[in-house]
């Protein structure tokens, strides 16, 4: 199945570590989490919405603890959408839940939804 990838993967770095992601690999796993976001965007404002969508990922990208921030669209209905995120941690998440352009960015989209959004929070399993 074919999906259009919206973002890259996040250029954040770490405190203390040169790239998030071998930090994570050098660290205990128990920690990590992915989010999804499932988005349904009335047909009128899909674009509106990547476009809203761009700063969002470019500045969570950004933050400290996050691995990778991507949002994808489905090329069979182009009105759905899911953001996927993976965290070092939930201090991470906390931190990013707490952003102004992620706080902003709910009610800026607010009326182009079709539906609620669907968010889910996931554990990593720790590996051996």
């Amino acid at each position: 199945m074919a999906v259009s990838l919206i973002a890259a993967t996040c250029t954040g770095r770490m405190e203390g570590s040169e790239d998030a992601s071998e930090a994570l690999v050098a660290e205990d796993n128990s920690g990590y989490k992915m989010i999804t976001a499932r988005v349904s965007i009335k047909p009128e404002y899909t674009a509106d919405f990547i476009e809203a969508a761009g700063p969002l990922i470019d500045s969570s990208n950004m933050e400290p603890g996050c691995i990778s921030y991507q949002l994808y669209q489905d090329p069979y209905d182009q009105t759905r959408f899911i953001f996927v995120e993976e965290w070092t941690d939930q201090a991470a998440i906390d931190n990013h839940f707490s952003m102004s352009y992620f706080i902003a960015f709910g009610p800026k989209v607010e009326e182009w939804q079709s539906d609620h959004t669907e968010l889910k929070i996931i554990d990593a399993v720790a590996s051996e």
